[in-house]
């Protein structure tokens, strides 16, 4: 069980114990007064209200999504440090390589990124089994299958958005990680792949992979387009947030997370509010991914908006953080660039941070740089 999970223990049995002496309280007070027919109103419906209102709260109201060559511990790090409470994700990391490759390398994390998931490749139940078993030892929250990649080599390989062609196989391989991993498992998936663009399509999708257990679902509110580089395939094909309303309308006891060119706070609580003209509802959580890469500082607004209780970071703290973080590193012997290379977009859009990604690139450290740039 990772640390998060509990830690979220922790927290409900503090929660059933507070309630449980708070509703003995009321019921004390009914049988006193001579009105034990209140008691179920008065007491234990406040318990199973609070318990259920505290219980289905939903980790990934806000996340920041699986990117290749971007997402590696080094920029969860990063971004934890920056949105305390924002559900994180690995790179997209095969279910062969961790199987064969060096899985401490590939796998492990500094427990400060806690809440995060890892996603997985592949289509082999068998191997994505062996994969969750070998995942599910480094703590990780959460297991999420990708079904939406549209890169030409993942494709060609059968995995990513190619699945969405073969639910059955996709429900097979969910069937197969849970069996594997002892805690939640999830797809991440498109709106449909080039000519599969009825809205059918997508439901009849959910509707097979919510059978075998499946119960989130992140939608990238996009076709994907075979012909089409990854990068085209995040720009060319139309957005449609619709089909992810109409996903939690036809099936509300899932948990829907919108993901697709969301670069605002007001663009995330759109999508999550009802359309009443329309009687559509909100959907469960946004994921970003390119704008939090472009400028990092939008997870602190994403936190004052969505987790306002818990206090952020001053800039000098972030930057003390990682540079303690810098350092430890170079001591394992990991390259500078790599450590830093989703730090340099920090200061984006201030004047300065030309020179601060510039000195970053160069192998200075975080607090070197921060006082040459904007201490001077």
């Amino acid at each position: 069980m990772s640390v998060f999970a509990h830690q979220k223990k922790d927290e409900v049995l503090v929660l059933w114990l507070v309630s449980f002496a708070f509703s003995l309280a009321l019921m004390g007070k009914c049988v006193t007064e001579r009105r034990v027919k209140s008691i179920p109103k008065n007491a234990l419906v406040f318990l199973i209200v609070l318990m259920y209102h505290f219980l289905m709260r939903f980790s990934q109201r806000v996340c920041v999504a699986p990117m290749m060559d971007v997402t590696d511990r080094h920029c969860r790090f990063f971004h934890r440090l920056l949105g305390p409470d924002v559900f994180l994700y690995t790179e997209m990391l095969h279910s062969l390589a961790i199987i064969n490759g060096d899985s401490d390398k590939l796998l492990d994390f500094d427990n400060s990124e806690h809440p995060v998931g890892i996603q997985l490749g592949g289509n082999e139940p068998r191997i994505l089994n062996q994969a969750a078993k070998i995942a599910s030892k480094f703590n990780y929250d959460e297991v999420n299958l990708n079904c939406g990649c549209p890169s030409s080599k993942v494709v060609a390989g059968n995995f990513g958005v190619a699945l969405m062609r073969k639910p059955q196989l996709v429900a097979d391989c969910v069937k197969a990680i849970k069996d594997g991993a002892s805690i939640s498992v999830s797809v991440k998936h498109r709106i449909g792949i080039d000519d599969c663009k009825d809205y059918s399509f997508v439901r009849d999708f959910v509707g097979r992979v919510h059978d075998a257990g499946c119960d989130i679902f992140f939608v990238h509110a996009r076709c994907a387009v075979s012909n089409l580089s990854p990068k085209k395939n995040r720009d060319i094909p139309p957005i449609d947030m619709f089909k992810v309303r109409f996903l939690k309308r036809d099936f509300p006891d899932c948990k829907f997370v919108a993901n697709g060119e969301f670069d605002t706070v007001a663009k995330c609580r759109s999508i999550l509010e009802k359309k009443k003209e329309l009687s559509l509802p909100g959907v469960d959580g946004v994921m970003l991914g390119r704008a939090i890469r472009r400028y990092p500082v939008l997870l602190t607004d994403l936190q004052r908006a969505f987790y306002p209780k818990k206090n952020l970071r001053p800039t000098g703290e972030i930057i003390t953080c990682l540079e303690n973080y810098y350092h430890l590193q170079k001591r394992k012997g990991i390259n500078s660039r790599r450590i830093v290379r989703s730090w340099v977009n920090l200061f984006n859009n201030k004047k300065g941070s030309k020179k601060w990604r510039f000195l970053l690139a160069e192998g200075v450290a975080p607090m070197e740089a921060y006082r040459r740039v904007f201490c001077s």
